[in-house]
């Protein structure tokens, strides 16, 4: 089966490695994340994984199957995404630091004419961090490409005190759910 990731995310490219899918592309969507303003952050991510996987499909064949997500980061309803810049990511981890947030996952499949459109989320509770320790992780690279300035597979665990529901969701790809939903379009992962 041809399988086609519509994203140039290493970490989704891992987590599907890691499930033990061997042979897919990687075509990553090119348009601009955008979306209806005031949508509610389970709509944005949906929304925006479907444009994704809406573009990629159009350049593969029918029987391709796509896989797109978009994940953000909310907090006090605040959106979250890839900081632009190192002062953005100081704002970011500022305002993470000693507070619970939630990491939405919006996962679009396509196969054969059919759309599968769901999104996971996951509260994720950061522990107290000082300037030094945030300007030191800023400064090590890893949160400049990453929803709400943090990776919690990375260095970023040192500030993860707690995690409730998919941590895969937090890096990206909500295993179970993308599970559950290919087996609807007749994949099976295992």
């Amino acid at each position: 089966m041809n399988i086609v990731l519509a994203s140039a995310s290493p970490r989704r490219r891992e987590l599907l490695s890691m499930l033990g899918v061997k042979d897919f592309q990687i075509i990553p969507a090119l348009g601009e994340e955008t979306a209806e303003p005031g949508l509610s952050p389970e709509a944005l991510v949906c929304a925006l994984s479907l444009a994704k996987a809406q573009e990629v499909a159009s350049k593969c064949s029918e029987t391709a199957l796509v896989l797109a997500a978009d994940t953000i980061v909310v907090l006090d309803g605040q959106i979250m995404g890839k900081p632009a810049n190192k002062k953005d990511a100081l704002r970011m981890l500022s305002a993470l630091s000693g507070r619970a947030h939630t990491v939405f996952t919006g996962v679009t499949v396509m196969r054969n004419g059919e759309t599968r459109t769901e999104f996971e989320q996951t509260q994720v509770r950061f522990r107290t961090m000082t300037e030094r320790e945030i300007v030191a992780y800023i400064d090590t690279g890893e949160p400049m490409d990453k929803a709400g300035a943090y990776g919690a597979q990375g260095i970023g665990a040192l500030f993860v005190e707690g995690i409730e529901g998919d941590f895969f969701n937090v890096m990206g790809l909500p295993l179970c759910r993308l599970s559950k939903m290919l087996e609807k379009l007749g994949v099976n992962l295992i």
